[in-house]
Formats: C-alpha cells, sequence, structure tokens
C-alpha cells in the first residue's frame, strides 16, 4: 500500500524565506519554529516559545567544516521562561558560537511536562546518532526518564511527525543516508529501481548505491590510499572530509554521499574515472546502459 500524503503548513514570519518560520500538520498538536540566530530577540512576544519542549542547535564546526547538532531540552521556570530563555542562554555561550539556526518543538496545548521533553529529547539525540549525518554537540546522551507504555505510545507518534516536518525544514538529521547499512548486507537489498552498485579496479572493491541527494559509497569498500595528478579537486575535498572514516586498511568505516557516481569512484580509485562506466550491477551491467533503461 502507499504511502499517504501529508499536508504541512508553513508560515514565512518574516515574509522571506531566509527568516523565521513556523510549521504546522493537519491534525496534529506539534509546534514548530526554525529560527535564525540573528531573529531570537524578534520571539520576545511568542507565548509559545515561553513553554516546554525540544529544540536543536544546528551550525558548522569551525575545526572540520563537518555539520554540527547540539540536541536540549527545556522546561518552564519560576519567572514564566521557558524555551526562548534557555536559546538566549545558548546565544550567550562562548562554547556554543558555531550554531546559526535553532529548531523548536513545543505544542499549541502546552501539554509538554518534564516526562514527555526528557523522552523525546533522548529519543531525538539517539535517532541523530544513529543516523550519522551530523556530528553531534552532546557531551552526554540524554536520559530517557520513566514513562508509561501509554505515553510512550503517545510520545513515539509525536516523534514520527517531527521527523517529517525535520526533513520540511531542510534538516535530514533523523534519516540515514540509505536504509542498507553496509555492503555485506548488499544481498538482501530488492528494490529494482536502485539496485546497489559495485566497483572492482586493481583488487579495490566498493559498493554503493544512487539515492536523491548523490551516491552513498557503502562502509566496508576498500579506498586506494594514493591519489594521482588527475583526481579532481572536489574528490580531493572529500578525501579530506571522510578521511576519519577510513581506517588503517583502507576500508571504510561507514556509509559516505558523495556528490555523484563520478564523484564516488574518483574517492575509490584516486583519480579521475566515469562513475557511468565504473559503477555496475551483480550482472555486470554498466550505470550508463541502466540510465538508457529507465
Amino acid at each position: 500500500m502507499s504511502k499517504r500524503g501529508k499536508s504541512i503548513n508553513l508560515f514565512l514570519m518574516d515574509g522571506e524565506a531566509s527568516g523565521r518560520i513556523k510549521c504546522t500538520l493537519a491534525n496534529w498538536t506539534g509546534v514548530v519554529y526554525k529560527i535564525p540566530r540573528t531573529a531570537l530577540d524578534l520571539c520576545k512576544e511568542r507565548g509559545d516559545l515561553k513553554q516546554s519542549g525540544v529544540y536543536f542547535l544546528f551550525g558548522v564546526s569551525d575545526e572540520t567544516g563537518n555539520n554540527v547538532v547540539y540536541v536540549g531540552q527545556a522546561g518552564v521556570r519560576k519567572s514564566g521562561e521557558g524555551l526562548l530563555y534557555r536559546l538566549q542562554e545558548h546565544k550567550r555561550d562562548s562554547d556554543k558560537n558555531y550554531w546559526t539556526e535553532t529548531v523548536v518543538f513545543t505544542t499549541s496545548n502546552n501539554s509538554f511536562g518534564p516526562t514527555e521533553i526528557s523522552y523525546l529529547e533522548n529519543r531525538f539525540c539517539g535517532l541523530v546518532l544513529a543516523a550519522k549525518r551530523y556530528d553531534v554537540e552532546n557531551s552526554k546522551e540524554p536520559t530517557q526518564g520513566n514513562i508509561t507504555e501509554e505515553k510512550e505510545s503517545e510520545l513515539e507518534e509525536f516523534v514520527d511527525y517531527a521527523r517529517i516536518v525535520m526533513g520540511t525544514l531542510g534538516h535530514k538529521v533523523f534519516e540515514p543516508l540509505v536504509s542498507l547499512k553496509s555492503m555485506e548486507d548488499s544481498e538482501k537489498y530488492n528494490e529494482a529501481e536502485e539496485p546497489i552498485l559495485f566497483f572492482n579496479r586493481a583488487n579495490h572493491n566498493a559498493s554503493g548505491r544512487r539515492t536523491s541527494e548523490g551516491f552513498v559509497i557503502f562502509k566496508g569498500s576498500t579506498i586506494v590510499p594514493n591519489l594521482q595528478k588527475s583526481c579532481p579537486n572536489n574528490v580531493r575535498k572529500y578525501r579530506e572530509r571522510y578521511k576519519s572514516k577510513i581506517d588503517d586498511n583502507n576500508v571504510l568505516t561507514e556509509d559516505i554521499l558523495l556528490s555523484s557516481p563520478s564523484a564516488a569512484s574518483a574517492f575509490i580509485g584516486g583519480a579521475s574515472l566515469s562513475g557511468n562506466i565504473m559503477w555496475r550491477t551483480k550482472e555486470g551491467i554498466t550505470l550508463k546502459d541502466l540510465e538508457k533503461n529507465e
């Protein structure tokens, strides 16, 4: 059965896509804000941002150039301040200068208490860590707390909606690069429209798959250690970015995302190589021939 569509309402609070965005879904009590760091002061009069909730701080590391995220929670204080006050504290914190925008989750009926936000903070942080798209700035994983099975079911439904909204707002922080996690499992993958593709050159074997974002090389692929002069500059940058994910035996320790099949083949082979020719199905059909039949 095909998946049902979702109706999402995005309100551009400042009349432009780069400003504050409020997001709601039909039949969902959740309210989500995407707020640039520079626009926090514009939110002082918003009552729902004085409630309890869970928030994400997004930015880029100055040291590595990687996307980074911090997951936190904020409860209502005796002063009546909640989420916005906590975000202002982070803005003043010199140790958190990396973040440029926040995504905030609260509710239209102010139904989050300490139990709910602790569970969601833990759950969200776990999803982010599992997806491995962002470097997580939390020094330790938040505790889940004790909840009833009824409350857990209710909050898991909130999580399902939150994953949809977060992706819609431009952060695929919850989503793994591919559902298949390693080349060892490639035989289990049976989606005909996007088959597993293989690279075999000079005893260096790799596998990967096209996605809507580019090309993913699977964990377990072997990489040519030395780069030739013909290796494109963008691939040299990929090698630098992902060097921590290549072990001493030149084996990839995690799935990685590149911009195209050719970038992926050059990353593996260390030279300018055509992805349309180098990537083949297990039957030996090249990517070029696959695309002719699509």
